[in-house]
């Protein structure tokens, strides 16, 4: 598992991919064995994951009858979903590679997404943890919500943008395939597995 110093030392290669350095990639791991390891960014985004499937399950617990329950079985379905979540884009994202003979800049792709998704993933966490402590503050926290998830698609688009070059409708392509099948896709597996609050 890689040590705080190496992420502290990736997410500072993708702060200079997302100001358009290319020195940025001087910071990342693009082998096949530095590919392979950025999908550590899942453990050490665990415990802002762990906070948004409290807050799920306190979501799908209050849409229930009284007396429902949401144990073991509720979580390991939501790590299905979370699973998914990670998985399901990267292919989507090698499939456009090859559609568009880029795949050279899959490794690049998978890296940058993966560890991108660990400062996200505690910016949501800490979304939810501020409406979870202050409910008055859902309609407040929620327009944040939408501010955060803008950001995150310019950040996105900024940081391929420098991985793909200047070609935009290759990066809006790679940059909707990375966020919106997952958006759409978690949606009907949650609600296929029964774990989504209605």
């Amino acid at each position: 598992m890689p040590s705080l110093k190496e992420v502290q030392h990736y997410l500072t290669g993708l702060w200079l991919l997302f100001l358009q350095d290319a020195k940025g990639f001087g910071y990342l791991d693009l082998s096949d064995r530095g590919m392979v390891r950025s999908f550590w960014a899942i453990a050490w985004a665990a415990p802002s994951i762990l906070i948004s499937w409290m807050w799920w399950r306190s979501a799908f617990l209050g849409a229930r009858p009284d007396g429902a329950t949401a144990g073991s079985l509720f979580y390991f379905r939501l790590a299905l979903v979370e699973a998914a979540n990670w998985i399901v884009p990267l292919i989507l994202a090698g499939m456009l590679c090859l559609m568009l003979r880029l795949g050279g800049k899959f490794p690049a792709i998978v890296v940058a997404s993966n560890w991108l998704a660990v400062p996200v993933s505690y910016l949501y966490a800490g979304l939810i943890v501020a409406m979870m402590l202050v409910p008055s503050l859902a309609g407040a926290v929620t327009l944040l919500w939408l501010v955060a998830m803008l950001v995150v698609v310019g950040a996105l688009f900024r940081i391929l943008r420098t991985i793909c070059g200047e070609q935009l409708l290759t990066i809006a392509a790679f940059t909707m395939v990375l966020l919106v099948p997952a958006m759409i896709f978690s949606e009907v597996l949650e609600r296929y597995l029964d774990v989504f609050p209605n």
